[in-house]
Order: structure tokens, then C-alpha cells, then sequence
């Protein structure tokens, strides 16, 4: 065994993480249509203080990208749970996740728990990080890890601790010095008594000061402040006071510059050495103490001593006590300063309350000089490691030397060239007492394998400037194992473990914890090195060393290409018989078995030999492990063979069955057969329009490799490992795949997979993996059947799959599997005809247990036996006659989903591209009552079928003869998307035997509703396909029932409507007018033409709600069944049983909506200027919009200001000249541009206009006159006669169409000044003559009017004037200029 690198996390995606640190680095996306979206999507809490990078920036090039991470600080957390990287001001918490690889397999991959910016001023940042799992103090979890601490450091001096979720506990300033590093020690059970125990503690660096904290007593404060964050959130104020934290500062004395540093911890001397060092120090006549005293040995790197040595006597100096303030995350409670040694608080996630002005107290540092070093002028350090035995440490410097210190001595005993910019780490491992080489020299303590365990020291060197790892035996070792990882990765090594540990708590299950860990950037992999300890005995004559060099050996012997295979078997044997120890015995053996290049024969030999030799061995000599081993694999080889040999024996094709016999093994009737074979017939048309299959596609074929890494041996029997689902269908497939096509004989192989020990559950569920997964291949194979029933037949007469005991009124769990199988199954073609076969067989088999007991019964009497007519009645039968319903129905329905229209529309929405899901019985079980609805609803939307065809389906077949022309022709004119008669005939068919079927869950109102509700939905998500929402809007008027009705228009408009719809009412009250498509897309999230459309589904919306409000009251609300069998549903409430629930409007409330999407409407449809829809309402009326319809609201009442009135007025007299001018043939409409897809909608807006006049209490007849005068003027005086029926004041409409006539008059006469009118003009009496001058013609819009058609008119103003009225005489004079101007 050689050294590994082994990968034991990923990142799921580390770009946002560097655009994020980095945003000079990322790559822009010059897409315009996306330039806002993504920077929100899942990364907006990080740009809230960043603004967008130019678009003229260069992209930084693919390998300045690579090294982003060296300029990061990075800590990892020992057992892997957390994860920082931060760069300057920011920082990222990443952990790990379960998460779908590549393959659809699960890994654990590091995810973005939470990010932001952790600098409280703007002139601190970053400098060092740790990530400290503390210790949980329940007992059902001692020695685990409760939390994750984050320690960060940054360079104004403070050190600042958080939680996983960037919650600010601690934060303390114990210098004013900027952080250089951080590092942490942790509990470690001394190896033997002789070695000092050592404390917890927490170090931190300044340049010239050294700080330690108890780690007793920053855990205690840490954990008090954890839950004072908890309690603080639950309940608000409360301030507790926690511990003390307990630190020493030293003051670090002649030395020119610190780089790093460690701190090895408390060590005592000898008796030697105390009186040597007594001795150099206080010379001959000094004195020595009784008992050597303790000391902390603190060592540092940079210059003036390179490496200088510093030791702290304990007990010299007392501890300091940080009495820790703590500020609850309130606006009433302000920062506490401690007057002993600095400020600490904490808040919600990285807020601070601004830092105050006076700065809070610093204590002074404790003079410690330096004791001796290692000087070396022209030699910078860079960093210091220390080993986890703290007797070695590895410093770099800046010539590229990698030296190893011996701490204890104070000299270097190694040193590495040519490692510039090194990243160095150690592996301790422990010796696995199993695999110790027997040693005959040393018979004790390492002579046997129940001494203690021996511990080594690796260091691992990272070279990034050569993109290499490299593994070092210390202390004077070889290199033991070198990695190529590339020149962009980081190692880290944390060199602590868990906090909050004692020599109890620690001794109990501990979590894996990484010693080293290397990063790669570039392929997002989190690695480890795997180092077995025998790489650290430099015997030459070890064992294990010839073992290796023998797996080497065997390697390249397998990877050669070798035509004899006699000979590559007589090789191998021989190396794998040369190896020594059982382990690598084992590894050598999974070598070969691995190897696709030798045949199963040698394969099954060298096997064997193997065995055969470990069992000719005495017992107490054989490794029990490698034997069963070699047992179990001979087991499956062996296995294998059978199999092959089985599947190669091609068995005579028997004739295919005939559907008589097949019905006869289904137990059907002919009608019940007939019927079934019609159903898997048009399930298999649809089925088999789409999907290819090659022709050179094998089943069955599973090579040995594959075969072996699938199975597993347990004990005497055989079980299959936990692997992806394409590889259980292939495992069952190379068992069973000929057997089901009648190739080979089934009974053969059910016998030689029940012998080798597999257990008749697993093969069964192997069975029906194959059967369900193949399903195209068995429906096109009739006889397939008959091998079905047969090879479930063999399973189920072995000994373990029914127990003889089975009551017949219990469950048998044998074909509950087969059930649930069938239940989870989305292939219903398949599991429907698995289930007729699993019935049949079932039946067989209980009707021979009950005539069994029948018989015991009937011994005394001479009683009639059972024949084959009879059906012993059992819960199981029940089961399977419910499941047979339940599969059938959703058959149909997934027959439905496949049908599809022959749509002549060229353009399709990206939506309904989008594929269907397949269905299964347990999704339909488990999706609540509205599922089926809502499956066929979404369907209805992908195909986009007529709301008119629905309710088509539903009648009977003599009602569609007669009606299917009629409205299958108007539909198609309607929507203008021409249907087939052949497609449209066959969703009619669908539909009707899937109503039938579902006779409740597709009630015609269930449908609808449903219907509305997807369309409605679909349109949420792009609100630019206006169709969606006007086919939602007519399936919600086709819904009878008031109150289904009622209730859904309520959700629509509280749930996707009322959003865009006041921000379309702020958007054009804000403008005054139609605004442009920019400012539509920008405010309410769609174009203008869409946006029009939109208001008019809303008035629809609107006053459908109000109609189904007053409905409600006469009917009563439906009661939801379901069918039989489908009761047992499970899940959410359908959309039906949601619309029921809703509250009951405040009905003027809605009318006062309806009022303002009228306006709106009307703004938009016809692009009307100079309105503010708002200002036509008061200050309640503004007040009481958009607001719960549901609720009680002060609306306006009494007489309106005359003032808004008049407003009101002269926007309704706007919107019936903008109407009349559409009608109007000779004038370009104003109108605002519609879709081209959706039909236009026709509104009465004359009607409208007077209705709307009621409600805002303006005068409808004068709104009404204002028509009738639009139309005369436009000229379109026909439809204008028959408006003046519905006039009030008919005396004031007079007056006003004698303006019209004289303008119409004064036109025909003046503008033409030709002799003849001027001699009329002449002849008329003085009064008229006057009267006509006076008259403007420009205020007619329509001038081009024949004189016939004026002289109606004038015919209606006299029959409309009364006698009496001042005006009429002059009427009477007009009569008589318009016959003189008449030609004759």
C-alpha cells in the first residue's frame, strides 16, 4: 500500500464565490436582457455595497484567475463541517451538503452558507481565520461537535468570533497591532505518563506582542454567548453576564521582525537540564530549586534571530480577566466597554452599532526576551508548523528552504532546497496493531500485536511553483509519496481538533477528523493524503516493502498485453503466492479480479489456488478476513459462470400464445381480455411515437468487473451492494432478461441463483426492475406474458418467498413487494400487465392453500372438492383487484398526456415545450384529491386545447353527432388555430373514456377550475404571453357553480393579480397618460400591448367575481367526491377545496376595483393623454384600493366635490369620442397596438362609459348625448338614431344636434362659395343666414356628409323640439334650406 490522495468533499461551484471576493475578476456577461437578473438571483446579499464593474473592463486571463485563492485566507475546520475564505473586507462560510454528482450519485459538496462583509471600520481588513468546532456537552453526543466558532483577525487588532450563520458573538481588542495569525491547541491524552498534559488555548500574534487565551475559559464564554443570541431571539432583551475570559500578553523582546509563530505549550525541564540552564544563566554560585520548574515555549519566525526561541515561566505573571460585555441585538441597547481590557459584543449578523470615539482600554504586554534563536541575518522566515507530537517543526523562508526544527533542542537537523513559496503540513498516524509485521528481534513491546501502538511523523510539503506534493518520512526519512495537483492549490493544516475536550470526554466515539487538506480551485475537489505507517520503518529487509514492490510488479503485469493467457495465469499465481501479508495479499487479488484482461477460467483458478493454499495452512496462521474473502469471491465467480452458461443454452422457441391462452393464464373473460389488449394498444401507439432504440444495443450482457463491484457475500447469502438504479436494472437484466424473452430456460436459472444463496425478495425486485424498465421491448413481445408468469411462478415456489404459515386474511408481504413495485412504477403499461400476472399467479397460489385446508376440512364428510371455477377469498385478492383498478385508471390517464393536436399555430410558448412528467400510481396517490385534474390540466395547457372542447368531451355520443360541426367550426374561427377533425375526434375520445374513468376528480367544474388555475400560473411566470391569461379567464366563466367560481377569481386576483395590477395604476397616474413599453416592462413587468390586455382580463376578472358573489346565495356549494378506488389519496388540498374556503368579499370594495380597472382599461385601449387615473378619486377612494377585498374599508360617500365630478366627467366624454372614432371608417384609430395572438375583446363601451357614469356619480344622459353628438359629428348618423332612443332629456339633445346640423349647413354653403350657394344663401331669411355664418364647421369630424342624410336630421330635431322652444322656428327654416339645397 502506498500513499493515496484521497478526495473527501467538493465544491458545488466555486466561481460566484471568487466573483464575490473578487469582483475585478469576473467574467461580464454582455447578454442586455440579463444584466440585472443574476446579480439578485442568489448572490444579492452580496452586492449590496458593490457596484456593477464597467463594461469596458478586461477580463482577467484563465491563469491570473487560477491563483485567486492564494491571495485568500482560508481555514478549514478539522472535521470538515465549515469552511471560510475571505479576501480583504469579505468573507464566504461554506458546508457541506449532500448533493447529486455528475453520475446522479451522492457526494458531499461544500455549498455558500452565508456571506457578506465582516469589517466594522472601513480601513480594517482580514488577516487571519480559524474555524474552531467546539465540543457538545450532552450526553447523548459527548466528544462530538456541537458548533462551529469562526475566529477572524483582522489588522486594526481585533479578533471578532461568529457563528456558522454570521451572527457576531465576541468581539475583543487586546493590541492595537494589526492580527498576523491565529492558531489554536487542543486536548491531546498524553501518550505515556512522562509527557506533560497539555492545556487548551488560543494564540494570536501581533508584531510584536503574543496573546494566549484559555481555551477553558474561551469556551465557557463562547458557549454563553451562543446562548444568550438563542435566548435573545426567542424572547428580545435580556442582557447575562458570562465568564471571564482569561488571555496572557506577552511583550516579545530582541527580535527585529515576527512573521509567524507557535506555541508548543508547557514543558518541563529536567534535572539536568534546570541545573544546565541554572548554570549558563546565574553562573557558579547560582541556586537551584527542589522541583524543576514549568515553563510555555513559544517559538517565532522572521529576521533577527531567523527562528528565535521564547520561554514564559508560569506562575511569574497572573492571568488577565476580559470581563466579556455583552450587547443584546436591540435599538435600545448600545456597546458596553469593560474599563479591565476591551470591548466585546455581539448583534445580528455583521451589523455594528458605529464604533465609538473613545477607544477601549489596552493592557500592557509582559517583557519576555528572547532565551536563544537561530541567527541568520540574510534568512527571512515566512512560517512555522508544529507537529502534532510538538517535538518538530517545519519553517520556510524566503530563500525556498523548508528547514526542520527539533523543538526540544533548539537546532535544525534537516533542511529541504529548492521549495520557494512551500506550504508545509504533518500527518500523524497511529499503527494499526493488525497489521504489525512480526518482528523476531524485538520480541517486546513491538515483537506481537498486543503492544502499544506506534505513532509516526509525516510532513507534507506543497511546492506550488512546481505543482507538486510531497510526502517526507521525519526525521531523516525519505520521500515516501509525490502527487503532480497542479500550481493553483492551497494546503492547509489546522494542527487542533475539537475545543472543549478533557481526558474523559475525549477517550469516548470521536468524528473523523482531517489532518491536512488540499484545495484545488480549479477542480473544486477538497483532497486528503492517506499514509500507511509501514512507509515510515526504513528496514530494508521489511516484508511489506517486497509486497508492495510485488503489487507493482503484479500491475503492470495485468496492464500488458498478453495473447497467453496460460502463461499471464501461472505468473500471477506466482506473485500473489510470493506476498506475504494477508492485506496485501487481498489488495493484489482485487488487482486481478479487476482486470478485464483475464478470462473468467484463470480468474476462477487463481482464486482457488489461493484458497486452497490458505486452508492447507495451520489454523492460528490463516487470516480469517483474506480466506472468507477468497471464499466469497470464488462464490460469485462461480455464479457468474453459471449464469453465462445458462443464458448461452438457447432454448426452442415455443409457438406464441394465443389470446385465449393468454387470457386463460390473466384469469380474464374473453370481454375483460379484449378489453385490456385495447387499452395497452393505444397506450402503446403514444408510447412509441417518441424514443429510438439502436438496433446494436445488447441486454443481458454484464461484464465480470461490473459484475463483482454490484455483489457482495454475506455470509451464505448473496445481496447486492447500494448502487444507481441503471445499474440494478442492469444486474437484473443479465439474469433475467433471456428468461423473460423465452431464450433460456427460466427454471434452470431460478435454480442456480437460489443455490448460490441470492434470497427470492432480491431476485423478485431484480424481476421487476427488468419487466418495468423494459417496457417498450415487452409490450411488442406477446409472449413474454407467458415467461413472466412463469419465472414469478419459480420465485415464489422457493422456500422463503411465502411462508407456509400465510393466513389468508393477512397480507402477504411477498406480493406487497410486487405491489409496491407496480404502485411506484411510471411505466403503467408494464406494471398494469405485471399486475394482471402477479394476480394470476397469486390466485393460483392461494386457491391451492385454501383447497388444501378445504380438504383437511372436508376428510370427514364426503364434501365436494374446490374446482378450478372456485376463488378462495383473501385480503390479498382484495389488494390486488383495488390495484388492478388504480393501475388501469392511471394507464388511461398517461395515454391522455401522450395524445397530442395537430396546433397549425407557428408559434408555441417556450412554456408548453416544456415535457410532461410520467405518471405512477403512488404520485397520484400521494398528490392529494386535485391531482388528476391538475395532471390533465396541464396538458390541456401544453396542448393548448379550446375551452369549448372540454365541455364537448362530456356528452354523450349521439349530442356530439349533432352538435360537433357547429362548435368545433366556431371554436376553430375564435381562437384562429384550425384544428384536425381526425385530432380533434380523438381528444374528444381520450377525454371521454378518462372522464369515465374519473367520473368525480374530472367533474367538468373540477376540470375548469383547474384549467384556470395552470393557465393563470404558466402566465406568471412570463406575463408577456397575454393568451395565457385570456384562456384562464375563459375557463373561469365556463365554471358553473358560483361558489368554485367565486373562490378561485378571489385567489387569482389576491395571488398573481393584484401585484401588477397597482403598479400599472401607479405607473399611469405617474405618467398621466398610456405609458410607453420601456416604462411597462420596467414598473409591471410586461410590454404595453400586454399590458392592455391585461387590464381588460381584469375588468373580466372583476365583475366575474362580483356575478359569482350574488350566485353563491342561490346555490349551494358542491360537494367534492371521489372514486372508489382512489379514497386512500394523500397530500395537498386541490385547488377546488382552496376556492371553497375563501371569505366573502366586501362588495363595494370590488365595485370600487372594477371602477378603476374600467379606467385603466380604458386608458390603455385607447391611449387616451392628460389622465391621472387616481385624481378622478378622492382621498378615501385612494385610500380603499388595493386592499383585502375581503376587508371592511372606508369608501366614498355623499355628494363628490364638484370639482373631481367634472374631472370625471370630461375623462368619460374622452373615452366615448376615442370609441367613436374607431368606428368612424375614415379615421385612423388611436388605439393602442394589441398582440397579434390574442382575439381581440369586445367591449360595449358606450354602455360601460354610462355605467361607469353611475358609479362616479356623473350624469349618465349627458355622458349618453355626448355619444350621440360624437356619432353625428363622425357622420355615422344611422347608428346614432338608434342611440337617441335611450336619451332622457331629448329637448337639450335637440338643441345640441341643431349645432351640428348648422355646422354641417355652414360648411356645405361657405366653404365651397360656389354662385349657386351663394344665391341660396341669398333667398334665405336674414335670421337663418345669420345664424349659419356664425357656425364653425371645423368642430365636425366628419364634413364629407350627403345633404340627404342632413336633412333626416333636421327632420329629427324638429320632431324632437317642442313647439314652444325658442329654437324651433328656426328648425323649421332649415327644413326648407336643406330641400332648396337638395339636388332635385
Amino acid at each position: 500500500m502506498a500513499c493515496t490522495l484521497l478526495e473527501f468533499c467538493r465544491f458545488q461551484d466555486l466561481k460566484p464565490v471568487r466573483d464575490f471576493l473578487f469582483p475585478q475578476q469576473r467574467e461580464e456577461k454582455k447578454s442586455p436582457d440579463n444584466l440585472t437578473s443574476w446579480e439578485t438571483e442568489d448572490w444579492g446579499a452580496w452586492e449590496e455595497n458593490e457596484s456593477q464593474a464597467p463594461a469596458e473592463e478586461e477580463v482577467a486571463s484563465k491563469p491570473e484567475n487560477a491563483y485567486w485563492l492564494q491571495d485568500c485566507v482560508l481555514s478549514l475546520s478539522p472535521t470538515s463541517d465549515l469552511m471560510v475564505i475571505a479576501h480583504e473586507q469579505k468573507a464566504v462560510f461554506l458546508a457541506p451538503k449532500w448533493k447529486a454528482n455528475e453520475k446522479g450519485r451522492e457526494d458531499m459538496q461544500y455549498e455558500v452558507v452565508w456571506s457578506g462583509a465582516l469589517n466594522v471600520e472601513d480601513s480594517e481588513y482580514i488577516s487571519s481565520a480559524l474555524c474552531i468546532p467546539l465540543a457538545s456537552q450532552k450526553r447523548s453526543s459527548t466528544g462530538r461537535p456541537d458548533w462551529t466558532c469562526i475566529v477572524i483577525g483582522f489588522t486594526s487588532g481585533y479578533v471578532r468570533f461568529y457563528t456558522e450563520s454570521g451572527v457576531l458573538l465576541l468581539a475583543q481588542l487586546l493590541n492595537e497591532d494589526p492580527i498576523l495569525q491565529l492558531k489554536c491547541r487542543t486536548y491531546e491524552i498524553p501518550r505515556h505518563p512522562g509527557l506533560t498534559e497539555q492545556h487548551e488555548e488560543m494564540s494570536i500574534l501581533y508584531p510584536s506582542a503574543v496573546v494566549t487565551i484559555d481555551g477553558f475559559s474561551l469556551f465557557q464564554s463562547l458557549r454563553a454567548c451562543r446562548n444568550q443570541v438563542a435566548r435573545a431571539t426567542a424572547s428580545g432583551n435580556e442582557n447575562v453576564q458570562p465568564p471571564p475570559l482569561a488571555y496572557k500578553k506577552w511583550g516579545l523582546q530582541d527580535i527585529d521582525n515576527i512573521v509567524d509563530h507557535v506555541s508548543v505549550g508547557v514543558m518541563a525541564l529536567s534535572p539536568f537540564d534546570q541545573m544546565k540552564t541554572a548554570s549558563i544563566l546565574g553562573g557558579f554560585n547560582a541556586s537551584i530549586k527542589g522541583s524543576p520548574p514549568t515553563m510555555s515555549q513559544h517559538i517565532t519566525v522572521g529576521s533577527n534571530p531567523f527562528t528565535g526561541f521564547f520561554f514564559a515561566l508560569e506562575g511569574s505573571t497572573q492571568p488577565l480577566l476580559s470581563h466579556v460585555a455583552l450587547a443584546v441585538a436591540s435599538k435600545l441597547t448600545s456597546a458596553l466597554f469593560s474599563a479591565a481590557s476591551g470591548w466585546l459584543g455581539w448583534k445580528s449578523k455583521h451589523e455594528e452599532e458605529p464604533q465609538p470615539k473613545q477607544k477601549p482600554k489596552v493592557e500592557p504586554a509582559t517583557p519576555l526576551a528572547v532565551r536563544f534563536g537561530l541567527p541568520d541575518s540574510r534568512r527571512h522566515g515566512e512560517s512555522i508548523s508544529l507537529s502534532p507530537c510538538n517535538t518538530l517543526a517545519a519553517v520556510t523562508d524566503d530563500f525556498g528552504r523548508v528547514i526542520l526544527l527539533d523543538v526540544g533542542r533548539g537546532v535544525a537537523v534537516r533542511m529541504w532546497k529548492g521549495y520557494r513559496d512551500a506550504q508545509v503540513g504533518w500527518m500523524q498516524i497511529v499503527e494499526d496493531l493488525q497489521d504489525r509485521e512480526p518482528d523476531r528481534g524485538h520480541p517486546a513491546p513491538f515483537g506481537n500485536t498486543q503492544g502499544p501502538s506506534r505513532v509516526a511523523q509525516f510532513l507534507v510539503i506543497y511546492a506550488p511553483r512546481r505543482g507538486i506534493l510531497e510526502v517526507w518520512s521525519t526525521q531523516q526519512g525519505p520521500r515516501v509519496g509525490a502527487f503532480n495537483v497542479g500550481k493553483h492549490c492551497r494546503l492547509l493544516y489546522p494542527g487542533y481538533k475539537i475545543m472543549g475536550l478533557n481526558n474523559v470526554t475525549s477517550q469516548g466515539w470521536q468524528p473523523q477528523t482531517f489532518q491536512i487538506c488540499l484545495i484545488d480551485p480549479v477542480s473544486g475537489s477538497v483532497r486528503t493524503v492517506n499514509i500507511p505507517f509501514h512507509l515510515a520503518l526504513s528496514d530494508k529487509k521489511c516484508e511489506r516493502a517486497k509486497d508492495l514492490h510485488l503489487v507493482k510488479k503484479l500491475k503492470t503485469i495485468l496492464k500488458a498485453k498478453v495473447p497467453n493467457h496460460e502463461r499471464l495465469e501461472a505468473e500471477v499465481k506466482e506473485i500473489i503466492l510470493d506476498i506475504k501479508y494477508p492485506a496485501t495479499k487481498k489488495q493484489a487479488l482485487e488487482n486481478i479480479l479487476a482486470s478485464e484482461r483475464m478470462p473468467l477460467s484463470c480468474l476462477t483458478s487463481i482464486t482457488q489456488t489461493l484458497m486452497d493454499l490458505l486452508r492447507s495452512q495451520e489454523l492460528e496462521a490463516v487470516d480469517e478476513g483474506l480466506l472468507t474473502f477468497c471464499e466469497d469471491k470464488l462464490k460469485l465467480l462461480q455464479l457468474y459462470e453459471s449464469v453465462k452458461r445458462i443464458n448461452s443454452v438457447t432454448t426452442e422457441d415455443d409457438v406464441p400464445p394465443t389470446e385465449t391462452e393468454l387470457a386463460a393464464l390473466l384469469r380474464l373473460d374473453e370481454e375483460e381480455f379484449t378489453r385490456l389488449q385495447t387499452l395497452i394498444k393505444n397506450y402503446k401507439q403514444d408510447y412509441t411515437k417518441s424514443g429510438v432504440r439502436f438496433a446494436d444495443d445488447e441486454d443481458g450482457v454484464l461484464p465480470l468487473k461490473t459484475f463483482l463491484e454490484y455483489l457482495e457475500c454475506n455470509k451464505n447469502s448473496i445481496n447486492v451492494k447500494k448502487i444507481g438504479e441503471e445499474d440494478y436494472i442492469a444486474l437484473g437484466s443479465f439474469f433475467f432478461w433471456k428468461c423473460l424473452h423465452g431464450a433460456c430456460s427460466a427454471q434452470d436459472m431460478c435454480h442456480a441463483l437460489e443455490l448460490a444463496g441470492l434470497g427470492p425478495q432480491l431476485l423478485l425486485s431484480l424481476l421487476l426492475k427488468v419487466w418495468l424498465s423494459k417496457e417498450r421491448e415487452i409490450l411488442e413481445n406477446t409472449q413474454s406474458l407467458r415467461c413472466l408468469h412463469r419465472t414469478l411462478s419459480l420465485l415464489s415456489s422457493m422456500k422463503v418467498a411465502i411462508d407456509e404459515s400465510w393466513d389468508l386474511q393477512a397480507v402477504s408481504p411477498w406480493w406487497q413487494q410486487m405491489r409496491t413495485a407496480c404502485v411506484q412504477s411510471t411505466h403503467n403499461g408494464a406494471a398494469l400487465l405485471s399486475a394482471h400476472v402477479g394476480h394470476s399467479v397469486a390466485s393460483s397460489i392461494t386457491n391451492a392453500l385454501a383447497e388444501k385446508k378445504f380438504q383437511k376440512s372436508m376428510q370427514e364428510d364426503d364434501g365436494e372438492s374446490m374446482t378450478d371455477s372456485w376463488e378462495a377469498l383473501s385480503l390479498d385478492t382484495e389488494h390486488w383487484k383495488l390495484l388492478l383498478k388504480q393501475l388501469e385508471d392511471c394507464l388511461i390517464l398517461q395515454t391522455l398526456l401522450h395524445c397530442k393536436t395537430a396546433r397549425k399555430s407557428s408559434k408555441i410558448s417556450s412554456l408548453q415545450v416544456e415535457p410532461l412528467g410520467k405518471l405512477s400510481v403512488k404520485k397520484l396517490l400521494k398528490g392529494g384529491k386535485g391531482v388528476v385534474a391538475d395532471t390533465v390540466a396541464k396538458w390541456v395547457f401544453k396542448q393548448d386545447i379550446s375551452p369549448d372542447l372540454l365541455k364537448l368531451a362530456r356528452r354523450t355520443k349521439k349530442d356530439q353527432e349533432n352538435t360537433e360541426e357547429s362548435e368545433a367550426s366556431g371554436d376553430t374561427a375564435a381562437h384562429g388555430e384550425p384544428e384536425s377533425t381526425e385530432a380533434v375526434e380523438g381528444i374528444q375520445e381520450v377525454l371521454s373514456v378518462a372522464s369515465g374513468h374519473f367520473p368525480c376528480s374530472l367533474d367538468l367544474d373540477v376540470l375548469h377550475a383547474h384549467c384556470c388555475w395552470e393557465y393563470v400560473v404558466q402566465w406568471n411566470k412570463d406575463p408577456e404571453e397575454a393568451q395565457f391569461l385570456v384562456r384562464s379567464v375563459d375557463h373561469l366563466k365556463l365554471i358553473s357553480n358560483a361558489h368554485v367560481q367565486f373562490g378561485l377569481t378571489l385567489m387569482m386576483w389576491n395571488t398573481f393579480i393584484i401585484k401588477r395590477f397597482s403598479a400599472a395604476a401607479y405607473l399611469m397616474d405617474k405618467v398621466g397618460k398610456a405609458p410607453k413599453d420601456r416604462l411597462c416592462r420596467r414598473d409591471v413587468g410586461m410590454s404595453d400591448a400586454a399590458m392592455t390586455t391585461f387590464l381588460g382580463n381584469c375588468t373580466d376578472l372583476i365583475q366575474t367575481m362580483m356575478e359569482a358573489d350574488v350566485g353563491s346565495e342561490e346555490m349551494h356549494a358542491p360537494i367534492l367526491e371521489l372514486e372508489d378506488a382512489w379514497v386512500s389519496v394523500e397530500g395537498p388540498s386541490s385547488i377546488v377545496e382552496l376556492a371553497l374556503e375563501q371569505k366573502h368579499i366586501h362588495y363595494p370594495l370590488v365595485e370600487h376595483h372594477f371602477v378603476l380597472c374600467a379606467i385603466l382599461y380604458a386608458v390603455m385601449r385607447f391611449s387616451l393623454k392628460s389622465v391621472k387615473p387616481l385624481a378622478l378619486f378622492d382621498s378615501k377612494g385612494k385610500n380603499a384600493f388595493f386592499k383585502d377585498l375581503t376587508s371592511i374599508q372606508l369608501l366614498p360617500s355623499g355628494v363628490m366635490d364638484p370639482s373631481i365630478v367634472n374631472l370625471r366627467q370630461q375623462f368619460l366624454m374622452k373615452l366615448v369620442s376615442a370609441f367613436v372614432q374607431i368606428l368612424s371608417p375614415g379615421q385612423q384609430p388611436a388605439e393602442a397596438e394589441a398582440l397579434p395572438d390574442v382575439p381581440e375583446k369586445q367591449v360595449d363601451w358606450p354602455a360601460l362609459a354610462t355605467e361607469l357614469a353611475k358609479q362616479l356619480q356623473v350624469n349618465e344622459d349627458t355622458v349618453w348625448r355626448h355619444y350621440v353628438c360624437e356619432l353625428y359629428s363622425y357622420g355615422l348618423d344611422h347608428i346614432a338614431e338608434e342611440a337617441i332612443l335611450q336619451v332622457m332629456d331629448l329637448e337639450v339633445l335637440a338643441s345640441q344636434l341643431l349645432v351640428l346640423t348648422g355646422q354641417r349647413l355652414a360648411f356645405a354653403l361657405l366653404r365651397t362659395q360656389t354662385k349657386e350657394g351663394m344665391e341660396l344663401l341669398a333667398r334665405l331669411p336674414p335670421t337663418l343666414c345669420t345664424w349659419i355664418k356664425a357656425m364653425d364647421p371645423q368642430d365636425l369630424k366628419n364634413t364629407d356628409v350627403p345633404i340627404k342624410t342632413t336633412a333626416k336630421l333636421v327632420d329629427k330635431v324638429v320632431e324632437l323640439l317642442p313647439e314652444n322652444h325658442g329654437q324651433y322656428s328656426l328648425a323649421l327654416n332649415l327644413i326648407e334650406a336643406v330641400e332648396a339645397m337638395s339636388p332635385s
